[in-house]
This record gives C-alpha cells, structure tokens and sequence, in this order.
C-alpha cells in the first residue's frame, strides 16, 4: 500500500487496539510494537499535513493551548438530579412514580453516581464533533481538546453504518491509582494537594494546555443519553447495547428491579459493593427503565422526575494519632503520614494517613495524641478530617515538622528549606540516597543529558545495588560491572510477568557507557543545568541561564545571578517596610518617618541593581525565584561539592549560545536579544516556532510584558493580544516573523535550515 493508505490504515488499527485495550482489558500487540506505530503514523502524518484529522489517535497527546474555552449550547438541556438522603425517601421517590404511571410493577435500574464531571460528547456521521461540560445546563465549555486526551473515549465509532447524531452523556472522573499517583507527584513537587478525585478530575478539565491534560490520568463513563437521530432506542438496555456495540464503557454494576423492596436492596447491594470499585462514589443513581414512561414522567426545572440519587453518608471513625513519620520523597520533598491505630473505615482497616504538609498540619490544629476522626477521602483515599478537641490530652504542644527533625533531612541528615511560595519543606542534596532514583531518571532524560539506556528500571536496580547514589556516580561505571547487573523480571502493561531476570550485558553496557563519554564531550551548557534538577529550573531557566555564561564553573560566582536574587530581595524588604503598607502600618509619625528614609534608600539600591544588569535583557525565565535558587545551590556545599566532583571528571560544559549582551551572539543570530510570545492558530505547532525563536537567539515567554519584543499571533489570539495592543508590542504574523529571520541571513547561515521548517 502507498503512504496514504498506510496512515488511513494505520488510524484504524490503532483505534482498535485503544478499544481492545480499555474497553476489553486485552492486547494483541505489546506496548513496543504499539509505540512503533504511533510513531510510524506521527511521521506519516507529518508528511501529509493535509490529511489532518482531530480525531486521529496522535491528537490523544493534546494540542497547542487554548487562550480561553469557548460556551455551547447544549443540543438538549444537561439537567441535574435530585438528591435522596433515606430509605423513606427513596419510597417517597417510588409513590410518585405510581401515583403519574400506576400501580403495575415499575421498571428501574440501579447504578452507581460517580464522583466526577458531567460530561456530554456529541457524535455526528460517527466522530467526535465536540464535547461539553454541564456548564448552567443550557450552556456548557468547550473541552473537546482536553477530552480527546482521553483515550477511553473512542474518537471514532467502530461501524460502518453510525447514526448522523448521537450524544452520549457520562462522567470524566480520576481512577483512585491514578488519584493517588497524582497526588504524590504534586506532594513531591512541594505543591497543593487534591482533595479528592473530583475535584482532581475538575481541575484537569480546566487547563488550556491539553498536553498537561494528556499527563492526568482521567477516564470516562456513560451513564446517559443525550439527542440522538437515526435510531431505535426504547430503554435503557437497549442504550447500553449500543454502548457496548461502539466500544463505550458503560457504568457498572447494574441492577435491574420492578419494586421498592429490589430498590433498597440493590442500593445497600451496591453500598456493599462499590468500595472495591476502582473510582469513588458517592450514591446510587435510581433510573426509570422504559423511554416512554420517561416521556410521561418529564422533568422540572431542574431535573428529571424519573431519576433520583441516593447519596451515601461518608462513613467516619474515631482513632487515635500514635505517631507522625516523615517520608522524603524522590523529590527531596519531606511528607508527613499520621501513623494511627488502626480502625475499619468504607471497606478496609486503615492504619495510615498523610497530613501533606506542615501547612495542613496547623490548619487543622494536628497534635501527637490527639483523637482524630477519619474518613478516605471521596471513599478512597484516608485522611484526617478533624481533631476532637475534647479528648486531646493536656500540655501537648503544635507539632512543628521542622523543628521535631532539627531542620534535617532523615534520610541524610542535610539541612532541609522551605521555599518561599511553597508550602513544602524539602531537603535540596543533591547526592540524598532518597532522591537518588528520581535524580539519576532525570539526570538521563531526553531533555537533560540524553543517556541510552538508563530507564526507570536500570536506574533503581543501579541505586539498590549500591553501585551508584547519586547521578555523577554513573561516570564512575566501570563495563565490566555494569554488564553483569541483573535487572528485575520484565511485566506486561497488566502486570503480568513475562520474562526471567535478565542481565543488563556488555552491549546495552557499552552503549550507556559511550553516552555518558558523549555528554561530557558534547552536550552543551543548559541542557547540564536541567539535568541537575535544581528547583524551579526548567528548559527555558537553563536555556536562558546558559547564555548569560559562558560555561558552568562560572554560575557559582555568577553577579549576575546574584543580583538578581539580590534585587529580589531588596524588593520583598522594600514591600514589607512600606510607610503606606496596610497589612502592617506603622505605628506612629516617627517610625512612618524612618520607614520612608528606608524606603527611599532601598528604592535606589534596587534601581542601580538593575541599571547593572539592564544591558543583558535577562528573560522572565531567569526571574528571583529562578535566580535565588540558582544561588542557594552553587553557594551550597552540595553544589559545591558537584562542581569540585566535575572538576575532577574534567566536565565543565560550555554554551552553544552564550550571548549576555544580545548583539555579541557568536554568528549574529538575527533574534539575539528579542522576546517573543507566541499565541493563536498558527501553520505550526506553537513549539516548533520555540525551536526556531531559540536556535536564533531570541527568548520565548508565557505572557506578555513590556519587555516582550514582538507577538508572533496566528488567528485569534484572544487576551494576549489584547494586552499587547494595550502595552503597545509590537504584533506580527508569520510572513513578518520570516522577515526577520532572513534580516541577517548572511551573518546566519544555518537559517537555509528553518527554511525547511516553516
């Protein structure tokens, strides 16, 4: 077959298997082979930019961000439903059925409510056209990029006969694993937890960016039909064949009752039942069964007269707060867990809760002793939801998680730090045998130093052997030993295992050894600093980092950096001290009289700070944040201590672009010094035209300021471009971005390069 057909086949084979795979809990291929063609059709798909399809499995990945979300309305109204609290009132609930359709049995079916989003995903001729939140009901948001990402959703149906309309309706809710996984990786990131799935499941749905949406782990049920045409739909087991036959996942378990009594029963079936789910609930959802009484049923303002919710009270118990132990994540970040005698709450005996952090902590007055009350949160997951006051014992005292390790860290004994803006302690060693996985993974990435075959696996097995303990340990590797290392038994995508403990080998050891020679060699100066995994230095804090320096022994005394970090906090002072400050006012005409002699001071201290550094037109990358962790680190003894090890490996990685003044780019790179922001539909992906901006030394920014240079805007643009109009940046499209790539094209020959590109 030609390219065509190899890419219309290859969309078609790989929707198959996402249907194998979430709606059938089965695979014909293995996830290598799979990768294989994802990639395949990428590139495919790459070369025949015409044959465009938002539904392709390739946009499952998400797309470039969204400025805003736009409304819709619904094709019908998405209503709520009525909430039901007892028994008596599910037999309420019943006696209006019988007094509107009569006493003959009944149909209805129980199911359990989700805790998630309503959702509503409109299908025409067989393809996702579009998909809506609840919104008031009549209106919803456009979150058809974000859905998409959802790869239980099957963007396409699976029949050659698909009905012009079909709007299922359904819930996008956070599985409790993935809840769970999530949350640990936001503690580990010194970030707010989630309190529950919902609320995990809401936020997601709410970022532009569906790229960052593609990373949360979200799913899908139906549970409910919208407008539909060209179909035969009597009851509601006939919608769930249909939703069976298209590969939708239908909300399970399910019964199917013709009187009170088999309603009260399913509902305390289901009770019973739904702690195993692997999502949480919050209820049984009660449904008439046939369409047409349904119909003679209709609705409220506000909801449907033929379905209600039986909420389930959340189950608490009262336990005893034994202990709290600190976990230092992989990330050096440091978590407190409420060691508890155990108790049975919502399915099991729970033992364990965390408390996040020190912030969490004060909030809810958590004291060694204390008599707490547990529940799990959206029936998942225990916490802590408060003290009883009136069991506490007497002269116990706030727990202090700081104080109580003596500001180290338990795994290693370094100093711990809490960031400003951060609610998090967090030990920063960079060599802390806690962190030691995450770092050596990171350390090897793509994006960092790029290193052949050091996975997860490779780099735990490395770390639990003792043959290395922090990342600059791999330079000391010897072929030998590292080819006899044995690696863990290979598993299946379902856990299943599908190899005997395998040797690393002198193969895969030379390859991993050729490229730890080749990035002390090659790889240049930002890509060093990222891989270090320095807090809050991202790609765009190293890139911009790197062409300040020239090579990395430089940052330790960099007055650049330090005058940065040094304005910053001149500036927090000046804010604090303010005469006219009303969060803290001063308390008479002498001291308001001394805080404006400091104030002025400090005002042309900061102003001569940055007249120092105003010539480098330093980017938003490199901000006090950026900048102020910069300086903790190679002032530290752990970045010291990295820098004297990298001395002794002969390591000290310079700039491929290192132009602090902008105009002395080496080669003239016609966008030395410029600030863009790139915003709305473009020819190309949003990060493409980073790559370009970057390669020719210009810098690319989140948000627009008085220093952005020039917005590079496709169609739309929304708030971005009005701020630039407002600011009075300068706005381009693509021809006059062209233009100024070619401005100096013969100070820059590698531009014949972009050519291709654009």
């Amino acid at each position: 077959m030609n390219e065509i057909e190899r890419l219309k086949f290859l969309r078609t084979e790989l929707e198959r298997h996402n249907r194998l795979y979430y709606e059938e809990a089965t695979s014909e291929i293995s996830d290598a082979e799979y990768d294989r063609l994802f990639r395949e059709l990428e590139t495919l798909e790459q070369a025949h930019p015409q044959l465009f399809d938002a539904n392709s499995p390739t946009q499952r990945v998400g797309g470039a961000p969204l400025d805003a979300f736009e409304q819709r309305e619904h094709l019908l109204p998405m209503l709520s439903i009525d909430d039901l609290f007892a028994d008596d009132e599910v037999a309420d609930f019943y006696a209006r059925l019988e007094k509107t359709l009569g006493s003959d049995p009944i149909d209805l079916t129980i199911e359990p409510k989700i805790d998630g989003v309503a959702c509503s995903l409109v299908y025409r001729d067989g393809q996702l056209d579009y998909a809506l939140t609840r919104g008031d009901g009549r209106k919803g948001d456009d979150i058809t990029a974000n859905v998409r990402t959802i790869r239980s959703i099957p963007l396409i149906l699976p029949t050659e006969n698909p009905p012009s309309l079909l709007e299922i309706r359904g819930e996008v809710f956070m599985p409790s694993e993935g809840f769970a996984q999530l949350n640990e990786r936001r503690e580990e990131d010194g970030l707010q937890t989630f309190v529950n799935p919902r609320n995990a499941a809401a936020g997601a749905l709410k970022l532009l960016d569906s790229k960052e949406v593609s990373r949360r782990p979200l799913d899908f049920l139906a549970h409910g039909l919208g407008a539909h045409e060209d179909l035969e739909l009597n009851t509601e087991g006939d919608y769930r064949a249909l939703l069976e036959q298209f590969g939708i996942r239908r909300n399970e378990p399910f019964w199917q009752v013709n009187s009170l009594p088999g309603v009260l029963t399913a509902i305390k079936e289901l009770d019973a039942a739904r702690h195993d789910l692997p999502y949480g609930t919050d209820g049984a959802v009660i449904k008439v069964f046939h369409f047409e009484k349904r119909n003679t049923l209709g609705f409220t303002s506000r909801a449907p007269r033929w379905a209600a919710a039986f909420k389930y009270p959340p189950e608490q118990k009262e336990t005893l707060l034994k202990e709290i132990t600190i976990q230092v994540g992989r990330t050096g970040v440091l978590t407190p867990v409420a060691e508890l005698e155990p108790v049975f709450v919502s399915g099991s005996t729970v033992s364990r809760a965390t408390l996040h952090n020190q912030e969490e902590i004060e909030r809810k007055d958590i004291r060694l002793g204390d008599t707490v009350v547990v529940e799990k949160a959206g029936e998942i997951i225990p916490s802590i939801v408060k003290v009883i006051l009136s069991k506490r014992p007497e002269e116990t005292s706030p727990y202090d998680l700081a104080k109580e390790l003596n500001f180290a860290c338990p795994s290693c004994k370094g100093p711990i730090e809490q960031e400003k803006g951060f609610v998090a302690w967090r030990c920063g060693n960079f060599a802390c045998p806690a962190q030691a996985v995450t770092r050596i993974k990171h350390f090897a990435s793509r994006k960092a130093l790029d290193l052949e075959g050091l996975g997860e696996s490779v780099a735990m097995k490395l770390v639990e052997t003792g043959m290395v303990s922090s990342p600059l340990d791999l330079f000391s590797l010897s072929e030998e030993r590292l080819a006899d290392l044995m690696l863990d038994p290979a598993k299946s995508a379902k856990g299943e295992v599908i190899s005997k403990e395998r040797r690393f080998g002198e193969k895969r050891a030379h390859t991993l050894l050729s490229s730890l020679v080749r990035s002390k060699e090659e790889v240049p100066l930002d890509k060093w600093i990222y891989a270090m995994g320095i807090s809050h230095i991202g790609e765009s804090s190293a890139r911009e980092t790197a062409r300040l320096h020239q090579k990395l022994s430089d940052l330790p005394e960099s007055s650049i950096l330090k005058t940065i970090a040094k304005s910053a906090q001149l500036e927090a002072e000046q804010k604090d001290i303010s005469p006219r400050s009303k969060a803290n006012p001063p308390k008479d005409e002498q001291e308001k009289a001394e805080r404006q002699r400091r104030y002025d001071e400090l005002k042309e201290e900061i102003r001569t700070l940055r007249e120092e550094i105003a010539e480098f037109n330093i980017s938003p990358d490199v901000g006090p944040v950026a900048a102020q962790s910069l300086v903790n680190f190679f002032s530290s003894e752990v970045g010291l201590q990295v820098i004297e090890t990298l001395n002794a490996l002969g390591i000290d990685p310079r700039s491929e672009h290192y132009a602090p003044k902008g105009s002395q780019a080496e080669g003239g790179l016609p966008l030395s010094g410029k600030t863009f922001v790139v915003t709305g539909k473009l020819t190309k992906p949003r990060p493409e035209f980073k790559v370009i901006i970057e390669a020719q030394g210009g810098k690319v920014s989140g948000s627009i300021s008085s220093k952005t240079d020039y917005l590079l805007a496709g169609e739309g643009g929304g708030s971005k471009r009005t701020k630039a109009e407002t600011l009075g940046v300068q706005i381009i499209d693509e021809d006059a971005f062209e233009a100024l790539l070619h401005q100096e094209q013969e100070a820059s020959p590698a531009l014949d390069l972009f050519d291709e590109i654009l």
